[in-house]
């Protein structure tokens, strides 16, 4: 099964699966959008830790260049990503020690964010915490009302969210004209590229736990052992590679691109020749920490015919879980729109026109035809004549309509111009992150003030 495909649903949850699908088989959301989505389906079913009594919570276990890190911190963080990776209990005695250092990176980076004079606004993050709530439905205020609600202050997400934006932008500017990928190193990516047509190539996604001190290898080992653990017992692997990862592939869940063997580490590489689809690493050592990696797919470099399309879904939501034996009249009414769109749209602006004001994109990107599950759906779709709507499908929440705007077969093993510019930029800039993220470290005074935590760096 591919990684991003939707398993067959079991009992009354099969319209509920039809309805995810497709919006499952594109490319993975940016990482805060990944986050919301799980806050959104995890806050019904996830307590809120009680806070220990007394002081020790509001205790100071580190302080970065005259920053302070509180243990309150470290237990919101906790409770973050224990809630948005769906999970009811603690994350792992572990964790503590792996969530104060990525604390402490992440206040390096704001500090230097503000040396630099870098500029992250309210506005931005406000931008950012309303495009979460559009994508996934929330209401304004949403995600601060989920937060709250499993006892999380939402100034952990917010420090999540500066952090990133401006991270982002630092390392863009730094590069400046190192961002320019020559057209001659591009078409060297490509002819190197077909030098290896017919060799295998891999769709993973990584986790990388850095090892900054030689002495906390054993500590750093252990806690990812128990990382592994845990994905393999059903944690979805975008949530924790999203909390905990130290590479740039962070803010997609853990995503690479599609890459023959000699691009990964050689113990990576050798991993991966033997590795079945589907599966998780053990841990792999790795310079400068450890790697996790997930092996979505395989194939034959060159050689990867596929139909792809574009699609618009308009989702007429109901209020209230509906009962088909007695629906209520705003049920009823959205049933009937759902009908008359079905009946009447004839073109994919109509669509995005009946999908103003949904709590859903109406445009769920490329859409891969055989990555789309169950295969109910993918047949619907793949027969379905361009501009012609779906009959509506009704789940407990609403009901959804589809169009087919295009179908196209292709070879998407093809490598072209932009993407190779798109790799080797990304190669720049995770090496860049990682060099100036170990300078800052370098020259940071940091004190640590409990022997619960290991000392960071």
């Amino acid at each position: 099964m591919s990684y991003w495909d939707t398993p067959p649903a079991i009992g009354g949850k099969m319209q509920e699966a039809l309805m995810r699908a497709v919006m499952l088989s594109r490319k993975p959301y940016l990482m805060l959008v990944l986050l919301a989505a799980m806050l959104a389906l995890a806050v019904p079913i996830t307590a809120a830790k009680a806070q220990p009594a007394g002081g020790s919570v509001n205790s100071i276990v580190a302080v970065v260049n005259g920053d302070v890190i509180t243990r309150s911190e470290i237990e919101s963080r906790r409770r973050l990503l224990a809630l948005s990776a769906g999970m009811a209990g603690d994350t792992g005695a572990q964790s503590g020690d792996q969530i104060l250092r990525l604390l402490v990176d992440e206040r390096l980076r704001i500090q230097e964010l503000s040396r630099r004079r870098i500029p992250v606004t309210d506005q931005d993050i406000a931008s950012s915490v309303a495009n979460i709530e559009s994508r996934n439905g929330l209401p304004q205020g949403g995600v601060v009302q989920n937060l709250r609600r499993a006892g999380i202050e939402p100034r952990v997400l917010y420090d999540q969210i500066r952090a990133q934006i401006g991270w982002a932008r630092l390392l863009r500017g730094m590069l400046g004209e190192q961002a320019n990928i020559p057209e001659a190193e591009v078409n060297e990516f490509l002819a190197a590229q077909r030098a290896r047509l017919g060799e295998p190539e891999f769709l993973v996604s990584e986790i990388f736990i850095p090892v900054e001190n030689p002495g906390q290898e054993a500590q750093v080992r252990r806690f990812v052992t128990d990382v592994i653990q845990r994905l393999r017992q059903g944690v979805p692997f975008p949530m924790v590679a999203a909390q905990f990862s130290q590479s740039q592939t962070a803010v997609q869940g853990g995503a690479m691109d599609w890459m023959t063997a000699d691009r990964f580490d050689p113990e990576v590489a050798k991993i991966l020749r033997q590795m079945p689809e589907g599966a998780i690493s053990n841990p792999i050592r790795v310079p400068g920490g450890f790697e996790i990696v997930l092996l979505r797919d395989k194939r034959v470099s060159g050689r990867d015919m596929a139909t792809m399309m574009t699609m618009r879904q308009v989702f007429l939501p109901f209020e209230g879980q509906v009962n088909p034996q007695a629906p209520t009249a705003q049920q009823l009414a959205q049933l009937q729109r759902a009908q008359a769109l079905s009946e009447q749209a004839r073109s994919c602006d109509a669509m995005d026109a009946a999908a103003r004001g949904s709590p859903r994109p109406s445009d769920p990107g490329p859409v891969r035809l055989d990555n789309i599950n169950p295969p109910e759906l993918r047949d619907l779709l793949g027969n379905l004549p361009i501009g012609r709507a779906t009959q509506p499908i009704i789940s407990v929440d609403g009901a959804l309509i589809f169009m087919v705007c295009s179908r196209e077969t292709r070879n998407l093993a093809e490598a072209n111009p932009q993407q190779a510019r798109d790799i080797l930029l990304r190669d720049r800039i995770e090496l860049l992150s990682r060099q100036l993220q170990r300078d800052l470290r370098r020259r940071a005074q940091i004190e640590i003030r409990t022997n619960s935590a290991a000392r960071p760096g």
